[in-house]
């Protein structure tokens, strides 16, 4: 008669901690709901042309990204209808890394000539084009320094490259398409992953993968992270 009581106590222990599983797996998928998840395809829908598709959890198009030459020195991201919604232009500097800037909307070609342009001419393109929204930098380890870092991304054109001044850290390996997108105070806002196959079988490999974005991070800007990482990884 002893027994009952404890087996009582421990049926009422283990239903308690059954519950408490799925009160928490509850509230993940509750917060897996909040997350935008893309799927990545880096192949362009147009024939002879390089670029990324981009569809979401219901197999919509998003974005697209359709290139006629290898490594351009412009990279435009489009919405499904093809309008642009951001610019990414490769500024070259004699010595030192590239730097990617990226800017709203579509900014015309030659980027790096505006400088040399005429006055009536600059004054045709908008003023979101004028200015940048970030500087993006591939991170080099010369001897010293975190070798999981693959970029920094520093606010507006800064033309500085101090780590500690950096909006954005992108560490992990974008070759294995494991990445992650760290804000200023090391919270994740954004996260590249490989493509899982419900069938043990199929393995997409890294042409098809996910971009991940947590909530209050903008996607189209993930997708831009995404693009610049290609030029300067592959």
């Amino acid at each position: 008669m002893r027994v009952f009581p404890r087996l009582k106590s421990l049926s009422r222990a283990v239903h308690e901690e059954q519950e408490r599983e799925h009160d928490d797996e509850e509230k993940k998928k509750a917060a897996e709901k909040l997350y935008t998840s893309l799927t990545v395809w880096r192949k362009s829908l147009l024939m002879s042309c390089n670029g990324f598709t981009v569809i979401d959890s219901y197999g919509n198009l998003v974005y697209r990204v359709d290139n006629y030459i290898g490594r351009p020195n412009e990279v435009t991201l489009m919405d499904a209808s093809g309008k642009s919604i951001l610019t990414m232009c490769r500024r070259r500097r004699l010595g030192l890394l590239d730097s990617w800037f990226v800017y709203e909307g579509e900014v015309g070609n030659n980027i790096n000539n505006m400088r040399t342009r005429t006055r009536r001419r600059s004054s045709n393109l908008s003023k979101s084009s004028k200015t940048p929204i970030c500087c993006v930098r591939k991170h080099v380890n010369i001897l010293h320094g975190n070798t999981n870092v693959q970029a920094y991304v520093y606010r507006g054109a800064s033309s500085h490259s101090d780590k500690r001044c950096a909006a954005f850290t992108i560490e992990g390996s974008y070759a294995h398409r494991t990445c992650k997108v760290l804000d200023e105070c090391g919270r994740v806002v954004a996260e590249i992953k490989r493509k899982e196959a419900n069938a043990k079988s199929v393995s997409f490999g890294i042409e098809i993968f996910q971009l991940i974005v947590h909530p209050g991070f903008d996607p189209a800007f993930a997708m831009a992270l995404v693009l610049l990482l290609d030029q300067m990884f592959t």
